[in-house]
């Protein structure tokens, strides 16, 4: 929510990557189809948990693709249509092909686990603008901080379930937390530096605004090694 809120205010997606989003919609979509009785019996609480999931993600890439600019709104159209080819795909396969819970659980589960720490691990495709500026600036620290909670929640109960899928995906989802906390840690100092220089140079850079007149003369005049505006009304 956070991220999103910043990109409201600018009215544009800057940097950050829709590839989290994307890779949450699909992981939800997954565990929804996983979670049925017809699939895996008495997994309420994954289908209701991820179709709240699903709703929240959806918003969120709908947003995205608002706030981008044409080349990136066709990238993350594309890619939506073909998350839905395949979801859709599934779903027809298992449902009409496949006739036992257990073979069903086992191909949609492998997947779930498969898609689910591409999900945990989507946040880390900045992780080379990270490393390379030195900056964790695009790397939302909530969302880090989601995954890591998430998982480690989620682990605890497929522990208590024995649920081998759900272990092995959120127990991967803890590790990739963890990561991304760690690229939070070693990167906060450089990152409050370079936003800290940043908002400085800006405000250097502001000229003085100072209204005279009815005259409609623009004038520069250098005053302490800073430039003056003057601006008729």
């Amino acid at each position: 929510m956070p991220t999103f809120c910043h990109i409201w205010k600018k009215r544009s997606v800057e940097q950050f990557s829709p590839i989290p989003y994307l890779a949450a919609l699909l992981n939800c979509t997954l565990w929804m189809l996983y979670g049925l009785p017809m699939v895996q019996p008495h997994c309420i609480l994954i289908v209701t948990i991820n179709g709240s999931g699903f709703l929240i993600e959806l918003f969120y890439v709908l947003m995205f693709i608002y706030y981008s600019d044409r080349k990136k709104r066709m990238q993350v159209l594309v890619m939506l249509l073909l998350e839905v080819c395949f979801c859709g795909a599934v779903a027809a396969f298992v449902l009409l092909v496949v006739h036992t819970p257990e073979r069903r659980s086992l191909i949609v589960g492998s997947l779930c686990v498969f898609f689910t720490t591409l999900m945990y691990a989507a946040p880390l495709s900045v992780m080379k603008i990270v490393i390379r500026t030195r900056s964790v600036e695009f790397l939302p620290f909530y969302l880090s901080v989601a995954s890591f909670a998430n998982g480690t929640c989620w682990t605890a109960y497929a522990l208590i379930r024995f649920d081998l899928f759900v272990s092995i995906a959120n127990g991967v989802g803890v590790l990739m937390g963890l990561i991304q906390l760690g690229l939070h840690a070693a990167f906060y100092k450089s990152t409050k530096k370079q936003l800290g220089a940043r908002k400085a140079l800006g405000e250097t850079c502001l000229a003085e605004i100072v209204l005279i007149g009815d005259t409609s003369k623009v004038c520069n005049a250098p005053q302490n090694g800073h430039a003056t505006q003057i601006i008729s009304k």
